[in-house]
């Protein structure tokens, strides 16, 4: 919070003093947490690691959520929680108008959410998911042991190689923008959260305002570099480029992309009668942006003819690699579900047969797919009720729907002129806030993590 009270007082905006108080108010709590609760063990046991998991995620926006509430912005506490959460969950939606005019402290502050929260979020799919084998991802449990713990035995190495990588693309990114034509501080903005698949902007129109094809590139190779898995990048740093190449997660990922771009390329020109080379650029960028969960937006996608709205509303739910800042279902499960149910095919054709599923040439553990498949049906779930709650508090169809697919998701616009992607969730009421944040929450934590608390068995001793 002192980095954007600083750029604040800079610019002689009084909002550097609502970031200083934030700071303080929150470091003196965070330090008699500290204080009040230190112990001897460190070890934490799996009921623990779901609890603070969790905690941590609902902390942290309360915290952030301190500037906005308090900022020239005139939020409302119900707001503010939203952007922090959205921000911190990489998720990308937002409540606040005129962003052209915003003071630089908040612009950078909204940036700085993503960029922590992307990070984060790579950080926990690589130590923590794994170890409470959420949603099939202690798939990934062997692969880490594998390609990290032999190279890093220690898990602060893993975590600074990890931040290192992060950190370098953000550079990269920041920089090549900076060629591209942007100001130096929008740069920084937009590589921060560009690389953590966020979609944060300090423009209105998003990255659509620069109108410069170069941007456009830049954005749209960084977000799939966001969207691939970090241990790869790590493997790639060590002389195995090849890994990166090889998984099967990562040639998966790139096909669903370059598949869903060409339909759309297509599409737009040969049935919307669209010059290519603009049916090539639009194309290109907004879908590699919604399905990576990034967010950006360069043009109304809602009034691209009728192909467009399912396009899209499918690929919300896909998102990227595990192991990336990316959200949505992620790719390594619908291969999972998909190598279980040609199983259960040819079990059917040859019921005396014997027959394995694999991913990346390894048998699938049956815990695995169960644990996919229970995935799959919570998240379908949650996602329809979602839907029927926001629907309840007043919310039209479309609004409703693909407002719980983009949270869900974390994605970040909707669909329909009221959150598409020229829209805002400003004019959404308080409850669907509320509402929203929930599914933001549940979406960011692989929905198993935050569900398992509402068990009454979970609290047993």
């Amino acid at each position: 919070m002192l980095v954007p009270a600083f750029v604040d007082l800079a610019v002689n905006n009084e909002d550097w003093q609502v970031f200083a108080v934030a700071s303080s108010l929150t470091f003196f709590v965070g330090m008699m947490l500290v204080l009040t609760c230190r112990a001897r063990s460190r070890t934490l046991s799996v009921r623990q690691a779901f609890v603070l998991t969790t905690l941590v995620w609902v902390a942290l926006p309360a915290f952030a959520a301190i500037p906005f509430a308090f900022s020239n912005l005139d939020l409302t506490y119900t707001d503010a929680f939203f952007e922090s959460m959205s921000g911190l969950t990489t998720t990308g939606s937002t409540v606040i108008l005129g962003l052209d005019h915003a003071p630089p402290g908040i612009l950078l502050w909204r940036s700085l959410l993503q960029w922590l929260g992307g990070v984060g979020i790579v950080m926990m799919a690589v130590s923590v998911l794994p170890m409470l084998q959420v949603g099939g991802m202690q798939l990934f449990r062997m692969e880490f042991a594998e390609r990290m713990e032999k190279a890093l035995p220690r898990a602060a190495q893993i975590a600074a190689w990890i931040g290192g990588i992060y950190l370098f693309l953000t550079v990269l990114c920041g920089v090549l923008y900076f060629v591209a034509g942007m100001a130096g501080f929008e740069a920084i903005n937009h590589a921060m959260t560009t690389v953590a698949t966020g979609g944060y902007s300090t423009r209105d129109s998003s990255i659509g305002f620069y109108q410069s094809a170069w941007v456009d590139i830049i954005a749209t190779v960084f977000m799939v570099a966001g969207s691939l898995p970090f241990l790869l990048y790590f493997q790639a740093i060590r002389g195995k480029i090849t890994d990166l190449f090889r998984d099967s997660q990562v040639r998966w990922f790139l096909s669903i992309l370059g598949f869903s771009i060409l339909v759309m390329i297509v599409y737009l020109w040969r049935v919307e009668d669209w010059e290519l080379g603009r049916a090539v650029r639009l194309a290109l960028f907004n879908i590699t942006s919604v399905m990576t969960g990034t967010g950006y937006a360069t043009d109304d996608f809602a009034l691209w003819g009728a192909l467009a709205m399912p396009m899209f509303f499918m690929l919300m739910f896909i998102g990227g690699c595990a192991g990336s800042t990316t959200c949505g279902i992620k790719v390594f499960r619908f291969q999972v579900l998909l190598q279980t149910a040609r199983m259960q095919f040819r079990r059917l054709l040859q019921p005396h047969g014997v027959f394995i599923a694999y991913y990346n040439g390894k048998p699938i553990p049956e815990t695995v797919a169960e644990s996919v498949m229970s995935f799959f049906f919570l998240f379908v779930t949650l996602f329809v009720l979602l839907a029927l709650v926001l629907g309840l508090i007043g919310l039209d169809f479309i609004t409703a729907t693909s407002g719980a697919a983009t949270a869900i998701a974390n994605v970040g616009p909707g669909l329909g002129p009221i959150i598409g992607p020229v829209g805002n969730f400003s004019t959404l009421p308080d409850p669907a806030k509320w509402v929203l944040s929930f599914g933001m929450l549940i979406g960011r934590l692989e929905i198993f993590t935050v569900l398992i608390l509402l068990s009454p068995r979970f609290w047993k001793v």
